[in-house]
């Protein structure tokens, strides 16, 4: 195992997942934020990174441009590395103590063409360089302080700055977190619309009914998210699973308001035994 307290005060913990011999798990403030197989990294585990890799795949085959808000152990990183080599990607990360753990512990492929830039995920954003704007086939936002989504990523103005690192057929992918009346995910759904041309929605069945806390994988391009994709996201799993878009998502939002940075809130927290992991020293096992 391996530890750190981070510039945040979080506490950062990698240590080997038991269930699946050669993989790891990074566990901040007691959330698993990642998982990575270094030997095989075009395995996903968690579910939520899994629909984004069925989406990844279907982009036009090789090499992309792609630009990634929130670090985690780069799963995904590793995984266009391993499955569209020569690919150029960029990695926005306000950890730098994270990013210096996990270079440390699970090392990625030095031959990737991977930069890691540090600071607040949407400050860091106005700052990269010009020729970056319009040219990113995948834009990956997934934010999170410990459990949550910081509210200023999460706000109408926000979406509006990553659009314009999008490529015209480039496609976006946000990672929202939500339970219950979900409020928060509709909201980011209504959000996403008013922004992009054409939103899908990906997720569990029972978590797209609030019958529990998950993950939700919003979809998101400037012009139209290809028809046939949506068949194909659908049989690609992880079962069960919905894909959600058109007349059948807006009814999904049920008419949530915008969200703007006047009006942004972080993500609801999970109960406390959504994530059996211990956040303290020393024992970070399941409970």
């Amino acid at each position: 195992m391996a530890e750190t307290t981070l510039e945040s005060g979080l506490h950062a913990v990698i240590r080997e997942d038991p269930f699946t011999p050669g993989s790891y798990l990074l566990v901040v403030d007691g959330t698993p934020q990642s998982h990575v197989h270094p030997d095989r990294p075009e395995e996903l585990f968690f579910e939520y990174v899994n629909r984004m890799g069925h989406v990844i795949d279907q982009l036009p085959a090789g090499p992309i441009t792609a630009l990634h808000l929130g670090a985690g152990a780069l799963t995904l990183p590793r995984y266009i590395e391993a499955t569209r080599p020569g690919s150029r990607q960029q990695v926005l990360e306000l950890e730098r103590g994270l990013v210096d753990l996990v270079r440390e512990h699970l090392p990625w492929s030095k031959a990737a063409s991977i930069r890691i830039r540090y600071g607040d995920a949407r400050e860091t954003l106005a700052k990269l360089p010009t020729a970056l704007r319009g040219s990113a086939d995948l834009i990956v936002v997934d934010v999170f302080g410990g459990a949550r989504i910081p509210a200023h990523v999460t706000s109408v103005e926000f979406y509006a700055e990553v659009a314009e690192f999008l490529a015209p057929r480039g496609v976006l992918l946000v990672n929202v977190a939500d339970g219950g009346a979900l409020a928060f995910a509709r909201g980011q759904g209504s959000t996403l619309g008013y922004v992009f041309a054409d939103t899908a929605l990906l997720a569990e069945s029972a978590v797209l009914k609030g019958r529990r806390y998950g993950n939700f994988v919003f979809v998101a391009s400037l012009g139209d998210l290809p028809i046939e994709w949506m068949p194909r996201l659908l049989a690609s799993g992880p079962h069960p699973a919905s894909v959600v878009r058109g007349r059948e998502l807006r009814d999904w939002i049920a008419g949530a308001a915008i969200v703007t940075d006047a009006s942004s809130t972080p993500s609801p927290p999970p109960a406390r035994s959504i994530f059996q992991v211990r956040p303290g020293r020393g024992d970070t096992g399941p409970t």
